[in-house]
C-alpha cells in the first residue's frame, strides 16, 4: 500500500512527528510516534484499480443507507470512520457539469441531520445520464478538497478530493443501475463495485 500523502494534506501533520523525535523516556516517545502514525494514515493515499464493471464506490467506509427514490434512481449512502482513506474517486466516467460547495453544520456524519452539514455537491453527465455525488464534511472535519472542477474530464476511479477527517458520501445513480451492496458493507473506493445495471 502506499503510504503517500494525499494531495491537499496539511503543511502541519509534519509536526505531529516531532514529539516523537524530541522525546527521550520510552514510553512517552511510543505514545508520541503512535500518534503521529495515526494522523498520517488518516491522509494516506493508496492505488486502487477497479475489480469489476459497474458503479465504483467513491469512498471507503460501511454503508449506512441504501433507497429508491419517487422517480426511480438509487441512492447509496456511505459513511467513513476516522480509520478510512478520506479521499473520494470517481464511480463512472463522464464530466463534470456542476461542482457546488455549501457552508453548513458540524453534526455527526453518520446522523441524519449531517445532510445539513458543509457539503461539496457533484453532478457528472455520464453516457447512462447524470450520476450525483454529494461529500459531507463530519463533526471532525473542516474542509473539503476538490482536486477537479466544471468541465474536466473524469475517469471511473480517478481521485477527486479529499475530505479532511470523519464524514460522509452520498451518490445518486443514473436511472438503469442497481445497487449491489447492503447496509454494513464495506465497499472500497475506487476498487469496489456499489451498483451495475439492472
Amino acid at each position: 500500500m502506499s503510504v503517500r500523502p494525499a494531495r491537499g494534506t496539511p503543511w502541519w501533520i509534519a509536526l505531529s512527528w516531532l514529539p516523537a523525535l524530541l522525546l527521550r523516556p520510552r514510553g512517552p516517545r511510543l505514545l508520541a510516534v503512535l500518534v503521529a502514525a495515526a494522523v498520517s494514515a488518516f491522509f494516506r493515499d493508496p492505488e486502487r484499480h477497479p475489480r469489476g464493471d459497474g458503479v465504483l464506490a467513491a469512498a471507503d467506509g460501511r454503508i449506512r443507507e441504501v433507497a429508491q427514490r419517487e422517480d426511480g434512481r438509487w441512492f447509496v449512502s456511505q459513511y467513513l470512520g476516522l480509520y478510512n482513506v478520506h479521499v473520494s474517486r470517481m464511480p463512472l466516467s463522464g464530466v463534470v457539469t456542476r461542482r457546488d460547495h455549501i457552508p453548513g453544520a458540524k453534526k455527526l456524519a453518520f446522523s441524519d441531520d449531517a445532510v445539513a452539514n458543509e457539503r461539496m455537491e457533484w453532478a457528472v453527465a455520464t453516457e447512462w445520464g447524470e450520476l450525483g455525488l454529494t461529500q459531507f464534511s463530519g463533526a471532525a472535519a473542516r474542509r473539503i478538497i476538490p482536486y477537479v472542477g466544471v468541465g474536466a474530464q473524469v475517469e471511473r476511479g480517478m481521485r477527486i478530493g479529499l475530505i479532511r477527517f470523519g464524514s460522509r458520501v452520498d451518490l445518486l445513480l443514473p436511472h438503469g443501475f442497481v445497487p449491489v451492496v447492503t447496509v454494513g458493507d464495506r465497499p472500497r473506493g475506487g476498487r469496489d463495485v456499489v451498483a451495475v445495471q439492472g
